[in-house]
């Protein structure tokens, strides 16, 4: 028999193994499609809900009672609470305003708590943001955002508050401009801005559908483009469309596979682009922990990789599964201005919950829904920095994504395997790469304001000659908060083929939606987008 000589790896040739492994995967990370930057090093606080204004300025958010943040407010601006237990005179911002043109932070000044609550922007622009924990329970605050140069803060109401205290509730705009607030923890019941003469009204299915991991917190609640604007809501694995006009469930869904979805088990959903003749809404759900994971404590049993995709608006509706590349709970779901949705954040084992996540998901994934199911995911670039509980990601309207915050613990912790994070990072998709700036257009004139079923015209320039149909897509500013952006929308105008107008500039003639329940009144980020690339976005206000 021949003898077996034994291979010894030499010092040399494991350095050299090492080596081209070394080379291959920073091949691999490098042909993978989006880049990454660094904006500001240290934002002064982890933003936990996270909102991007007309003024081109981000509002960040924490919670109070947390005890000293990394940012000082103006002084003599000190919150006194002799009820807090980490600072009864507290000289800390725990909301912060950036400024996207000079990356410069100012302190803003909340008043009560607003750990896990809820927030949607208002038909003039303002910031409405409802509950939070103990004083907070019940408020009511707004933001209205002012240039850059201003000086606007967060002001408390003192003529009203919710009629029940909200804690991990969810917000939605609705076609009049009203907002419905949805839920809560221990709270079964919707309620609305401005307040409605019945208070607050039961809903009994999000009793249905609570689990003893609860499962039910922050809804997902989106507004379908149907005669009356109604709502979509979906808790733990379940769906049903309630009517707000007159309080009740008018249809119920099936149920999704997978398990439960929502807060504590940590999906993410969002409504795809609403195009055509804007009758079609399709909602997407993915990710999730396994069932029991948030109780049982288990940081590492494995995120469900499934996601669910549903024609809301169909008579009978399905739901038509898929498979993510890998498990994920935490992401984040953001409507690109292109109608697809980028997948990002959170980690691939665990559930929400202070430091209950484990392995964090540096991947972002592009999901394509025009593909078929099979070929819908792509995987991006991945970044370094993890983003778990208390995370968020928003569309800028450059056609960036901003991601902040980052904090599994009870305070601020910096010495830990996954620490609290007060870096703001952006992410590129592939559509801003240089090899396609001259496909780039650039929006030259666009009205301020347009009303329900306006024609207008748009007018922009490109480098190339157009040999498409340029799309106009506007997208609201959401309120980002664990996973699931309150409010997002995105709607492709119906357009004409452009008509030259001048040496590389183009006029394209657009009907603005018909009614709110496709684009409930307010501020849009207006993208003209030529061939997949878009350009930077243009504030647009629709009003009736």
């Amino acid at each position: 028999m021949a003898e077996v000589v034994p291979y010894y790896y030499t010092p040399g040739i494991v350095l050299l193994v090492l080596l081209q492994f070394i080379l291959l995967f920073s091949i691999a990370r490098a042909d993978l499609p989006g880049t990454w930057e660094l904006i500001v090093q240290d934002a002064g606080i982890a933003s936990m809900h996270t909102a991007v204004t007309r003024f081109n300025t981000v509002i960040l958010l924490d919670r109070t009672n947390i005890g000293p943040s990394r940012k000082a407010l103006n002084r003599h601006r000190c919150r006194r609470d002799p009820n807090d237990a980490a600072l009864k005179h507290d000289c800390y911002a725990h909301s912060v305003l950036f400024d996207l043109a000079t990356n410069q932070i100012r302190p803003l000044m909340i008043q009560t708590d607003t750990w896990c609550s809820s927030g949607q922007f208002l038909s003039d622009g303002s910031l409405l943001q409802t509950g939070g924990d103990k004083d907070g329970f019940k408020k009511i605050r707004k933001f209205e955002p002012c240039d850059p140069n201003e000086t606007c803060d967060w002001v408390e109401l003192q003529d009203t508050e919710l009629i029940t205290g909200r804690w991990y509730a969810t917000n939605q705009i609705l076609p009049d401009g009203s907002v419905i607030i949805v839920g809560g923890r221990g709270t079964n019941t919707v309620e609305y801005y401005p307040p409605r003469e019945n208070g607050a009204v039961p809903f009994q299915f999000l009793a249905d559908v609570e689990d003893k991991q609860m499962d039910n917190l922050y809804p997902y609640v989106h507004l379908l483009p149907d005669d009356g604007g109604n709502l979509f809501v979906f808790a733990n694995s379940r769906a049903v469309k309630y009517d707000h006009r007159i309080n009740a469930v008018v249809k119920e869904y099936p149920p999704l596979d997978g398990g439960p979805r929502n807060y504590p088990s940590g999906g993410s959903s969002a409504m795809l682009a609403i195009q055509g003749d804007f009758a079609t809404a399709e909602i997407l759900i993915c990710g999730g922990a396994q069932s029991g994971a948030f109780t049982a404590r288990t940081t590492d049993a494995p995120a469900h990789a499934t996601c669910g995709r549903i024609v809301a608006t169909a008579a009978d509706p399905v739901w038509v599964t898929e498979e993510m590349p890998f498990g994920r709970i935490m992401g984040d779901m953001v409507n690109l201005p292109t109608g697809e949705i980028l997948i990002i954040n959170g980690a691939h084992a665990g559930s929400q919950g202070f430091e209950m996540g484990s392995d964090p998901c540096l991947y972002p994934l592009l999901y394509r829904p025009d593909q078929p199911i099979g070929l819908r995911f792509m995987t991006l670039n991945p970044g370094t920095v993890p983003r778990m509980y208390h995370s968020t990601a928003n569309l800028l309207p450059d056609g960036r994504i901003l991601l902040a915050g980052s904090n599994p613990h009870y305070f601020y912790k910096f010495n830990a395997e996954f620490p609290t994070e007060l870096r703001i990072e952006a992410f590129s998709p592939e559509y801003l790469s240089p090899d396609r700036a001259n496909l780039r257009p650039e929006i030259r004139e666009i009205p301020q304001i347009v009303r329900y079923g306006e024609v207008f015209d748009v007018f922009v320039t490109v480098p190339l000659p157009v040999v498409e149909i340029i799309q106009i897509n506007w997208g609201s500013a959401p309120f980002a908060t664990h996973s699931f952006s309150q409010g997002q929308r995105l709607v492709k105008l119906t357009v004409a083929p452009s008509v030259p107008d001048g040496v590389g500039r183009y006029r394209i003639q657009c009907t603005a939606p018909h009614n709110g329940a496709v684009s409930p009144p307010g501020y849009y980020m207006a993208f003209a987008v030529n061939q997949g690339v878009p350009s930077i976005a243009r504030w647009i206000r629709i009003v009736s």
